[in-house]
């Protein structure tokens, strides 16, 4: 309503202003040659008569000495004094009716004077133009200062400890500003301002979501971490903005990386132990002990080895993994709707470490007829039916 309003002050306030300008220049002869007397004294009074032509704001009385010279807007100035403190009242009134009001003063301001300069009855060097200017600045920088609070707003915001996860509260209010200024911006002639305010915001977001790698929360940081990454992206590819290109391919850059974490964090338990062992098997290779040679490493050998097999039997490694779905679907968020993703991806990291368990055991331990309780098969058919089942 409030941008209705102004929008209806501007659209008369136009005509208004440049009648009396031309009035002025035409009535006064500005245009005169300088050897016309230079002095001319003028005495307007206002009026209030039905039938006369009352002064714009009807309260003036007032003796104005003209000099020819004098440019035109010294004269509308005293004649309008009142006009610019009055709109910068009314549009701090408009600011202030909605949180995010200074968005739309700032559009309609812009629009507005945008439109003027376009305009075949707008003078060249209008009174209001100067006016509508100095306002103009008035509303861009209440804007930076609104874009300023919510930046620290976004950068301080607190993930709450009885949260398990989920999008953070700094990634909906981007969202909330995003969505409601793009509508408002939508069919606005210039928006380098609200470029500027969403690369501020993006970097505030994304501030904030880094912050949480030290925080002490209850809840595993990399899964908060790329859960947020990703719904950060997926919005930026739905928005389409252009100067946020850079910040969508980032927020999907930290996804992965936080993803690729998260696994191996979770990986390193279904087969924990044998992880370590050819961990160490391959620190040996790597500092010059022949492949051949590993298995006469005492805490290496063939017997160590089958240890270490023999506490992975088949079943064990499915009830492990049928655990690590329950858990990461308690946590995982269903509105980001990652599990399938990071289950499918956890498989994959999982077949890949088994390959390299097998072509260690080729390698160094060739010969020796051991091998691990389950197949390549089998471990398909784990994930297969724990995705079924579930």
């Amino acid at each position: 309503v409030s941008q209705q309003m102004l929008e209806q002050v501007l659209r008369e306030l136009q005509p208004l202003c440049t009648m009396e300008q031309q009035f002025i220049e035409k009535f006064f002869q500005l245009s005169q040659d300088a050897a016309d007397p230079p002095v001319l004294e003028v005495r307007v009074r206002t009026v209030s008569s039905p039938g006369q032509c009352p002064s714009p704001f009807n309260c003036l009385h007032f003796l104005i000495f003209l000099r020819l010279e004098e440019p035109t807007s010294q004269l509308l100035s005293e004649i309008f004094s009142c006009l610019e403190p009055e709109l910068r009242g009314f549009v701090d009134v408009c600011s202030k009716v909605h949180p995010l009001g200074c968005v739309q003063v700032l559009v309609t301001l812009s629009d507005s004077i945008f439109e003027m300069w376009g305009s075949s009855s707008a003078l060249p060097s209008s009174f209001l133009n100067t006016v509508l200017g100095n306002v103009l600045l008035l509303a861009k920088s209440t804007f930076n200062k609104c874009i300023g609070t919510l930046c620290k707003e976004i950068e301080e915001a607190k993930m709450s400890s009885k949260m398990k996860g989920g999008i953070l509260p700094s990634v909906s209010r981007f969202e909330e500003f995003v969505n409601f200024s793009e509508e408002v911006f939508r069919t606005a002639q210039r928006r380098g301002e609200l470029d500027k305010a969403h690369r501020r915001l993006a970097n505030s977001v994304f501030s904030n979501i880094n912050g949480l790698s030290s925080a002490n929360l209850k809840v595993n940081t990399d899964m908060v971490m790329m859960e947020n990454f990703h719904h950060v992206h997926c919005f930026l590819c739905h928005k389409k903005i252009h100067c946020l290109e850079d910040k969508k391919r980032e927020a999907k850059q930290r996804y992965s990386e936080h993803m690729e974490k998260y696994i191996t964090t979770y990986l390193g338990q279904p087969l924990e132990k044998l992880s370590h062992f050819f961990e160490g098997v391959k620190a040996r290779v790597a500092q010059g002990v022949k492949e051949e040679e590993v298995s006469f490493q005492l805490a290496y050998s063939k017997q160590e080895l089958r240890k270490v097999i023999e506490k992975y039997p088949g079943k064990e490694v499915k009830r492990a993994l049928e655990t690590l779905y329950r858990k990461m679907h308690k946590y995982l968020s269903p509105e980001e709707n990652l599990l399938p993703v990071v289950w499918h991806a956890m498989e994959q990291e999982l077949i890949r470490q088994y390959q390299e368990f097998e072509d260690l055991i080729q390698r160094c331990y060739a010969g020796s007829g051991i091998a691990m309780d389950f197949t390549m098969e089998d471990l398909l058919s784990y994930f297969s039916s724990i995705t079924l089942s579930n």
